[in-house]
């Protein structure tokens, strides 16, 4: 595959969240092809463990529970001063209205909105202190098309959107640009699951550019945000969904 390298990103120091598999996957093997040093997060040891082994140990994984701030504080806090945190990490688990309880709706918070405030606030003093960063947040496509049996997630990623312009607003004086990609129907093994034959075929028949979309599609949106050559993006959201719709 013939990709673009970004010189800016040589050297420097990226967390990524969730990047054990999926498409955080596909952002960890990006970073890496950059010469980045590259961190990731994870719950899934396996799956993560086998992915260092795979890029010749040219990355870190540091296993860590989003869920528990005081550890994810701690992870942040023991790799050092960032120059790119990606929050990638998410949970699209399906749910009906009625089975959501308050202990359920406090667990799909925590697993696909709160998290991503509070790395970004434990990466900020550092990146002052680096002359600026960048902070790439996920959104989703979902709640654009109103999916159904996803209203806990949908919530989350339209909070990850609004999240986003607020940051970007009160950062920018500090040279932190924060923006947000939002990912169409990507293939991953976990989407894959869900899909019979005939849609993938209702996937294509949506989207204006009939390619099926894959974690490098989406990865090199995130390297472009990154990179110096993104200096002036920030606060707003950046499609990767083949014009779906």
């Amino acid at each position: 595959m013939n990709t673009a390298i970004y010189p800016s990103l040589e050297g420097k120091r990226v967390v990524i969240t969730g990047g054990g598999s999926g498409i955080g996957e596909g952002l960890v093997e990006a970073f890496a092809r950059q010469k980045a040093e590259v961190h990731f997060l994870d719950i899934a040891q396996e799956a993560s463990r086998q992915l260092v082994e795979r890029l010749d140990g040219d990355v870190t994984f540091h296993h860590c529970d989003l869920t528990d701030l005081d550890a994810l504080l701690e992870t942040i806090q023991g790799i050092g001063d960032i120059d790119v945190l990606v929050n990638n990490a998410a949970n699209d688990d399906r749910h009906a209205l009625g089975e959501v309880t308050p202990e359920y709706w406090d667990d799909r918070m925590a697993v696909n909105l709160r998290h991503v405030l509070f790395a970004t606030q434990a990466v900020v003093p550092g990146m002052k202190a680096r002359g600026g960063g960048a902070v790439i947040n996920f959104g989703s496509i979902s709640w654009h098309l109103g999916l159904e049996n996803l209203a806990l997630y949908e919530t989350a990623k339209a909070g990850i959107e609004g999240m986003t312009r607020a940051m970007a607003r009160e950062l920018g004086g500090d040279d932190i640009r924060v923006t947000c990609v939002v990912p169409g129907n990507v293939r991953t093994p976990r989407q894959t699951k869900w899909y019979t034959p005939e849609g993938e075929a209702e996937i294509m028949n949506e989207q204006a550019i009939k390619t099926r979309i894959h974690p490098h599609h989406v990865a090199s949106m995130v390297l472009f945000l990154a990179s110096d050559d993104g200096a002036v993006c920030t606060g707003h959201n950046y499609w990767v969904d083949a014009g779906w719709r």
